[in-house]
């Protein structure tokens, strides 16, 4: 219960990018444009990946989750930022802010699964590859997928006990969404369960499969450092070079937002670097994977040709 000086809080302010209000209209065009080219990039490489035969091995099977989980991720938050760049700032329920922040959860460990998974693939690929197949048949992966999904939901009920938080006082929220943290520091409840439960949930859904990521690129980079064949050195380096990039891009990200001192930052570094990881990880997928992967070139082109062969 809030204390007699105290009023219960029923609507948050999501103040947006305060500061930057005069600049509205340039910053919804920017965000909007780079939204559009998430969404095109990764609906690019999910058809793609559908469509072509050529492109039916586990390695792009797990490329065209990636871009679903890219697209779901994103779009339960920058659709919200564009609406508070518009308005300036926006008012929202404490229920539905809660909500959304559930939602949030529920696909922000989407790609990190994922890309735990491709990595587990390129180790196959390269360090057994003669069993490859057999380890990797198409309802292996489907169940890999599948699971990967789940382990997103199971990893999210540490929402549950945000519904259960009190808000007194303050009702500010100094970012452009609801933000897991920010609650934390409005609320006037006991948090020091949600805080032990949330330091577990991000050493299973983030530190772990890091973990698993990097044994199994030390694996590979073993294989490939005892192998003397020049091609299989460049085909070794070819197949992961995009994957680990995109794991750079990522885990450089959350690292950067997440280290102990980001308490120590201001809300408006905390914002730029939500941006990389939220908007820009997302838009630069397609293009990394576009860029390196040769499949991927070559199918491209072939589907460009068969349409301007129809005009």
């Amino acid at each position: 219960m809030c204390d007699v000086n105290q009023t219960e809080v029923t609507e948050f302010l999501i103040l947006g990018f305060k500061g930057l209000y005069k600049y509205k209209f340039l910053l919804f065009i920017l965000f909007l444009f780079c939204y559009l080219m998430i969404l095109a990039g990764n609906l690019l490489i999910i058809v793609l990946v559908s469509t072509n035969h050529n492109l039916n091995t586990p390695m792009f099977y797990f490329l065209q989750h990636l871009a679903v989980a890219d697209i779901i991720s994103t779009t339960t938050i920058v659709p919200m930022m564009l609406n508070i760049i518009l308005y300036d700032m926006k008012e929202v329920p404490v229920r539905i802010c809660i909500f959304h922040l559930h939602i949030v959860s529920i696909f922000g460990f989407s790609p990190i699964i994922l890309l735990t998974i491709m990595s587990y693939d390129r180790y196959l690929a390269i360090c057994r590859p003669m069993h490859y197949n057999s380890i990797m048949p198409p309802h292996i992966c489907f169940k890999m997928v599948l699971g990967s999904w789940f382990f997103n939901f199971v990893l999210s009920f540490e929402i549950i006990f945000v519904w259960q938080l009190e808000f007194c006082g303050s009702n500010t929220i100094d970012h452009f969404f609801c933000d897991f943290g920010i609650l934390l520091e409005l609320t006037s409840s006991d948090i020091h369960l949600l805080t032990l439960v949330s330091f577990v949930i991000d050493i299973i859904g983030s530190v772990i499969p890091f973990a698993l990521i990097l044994v199994s690129y030390l694996s590979i980079f073993f294989i490939i450092m005892t192998r003397s064949s020049t091609s299989g050195l460049s085909k070794a380096f070819s197949t992961c070079g995009s994957h680990l990039t995109t794991v750079c891009i990522y885990y450089g990200t959350i690292f950067m937002i997440y280290m102990p001192l980001s308490n120590d930052r201001s809300s408006s570094t905390n914002k730029f670097l939500s941006l990389l990881y939220i908007v820009v990880s997302p838009m630069m997928n397609p293009i990394i994977y576009s860029l390196r992967n040769q499949e991927i070139r070559r199918t491209l082109q072939q589907m460009l040709r068969k349409l301007y062969g129809y005009y």
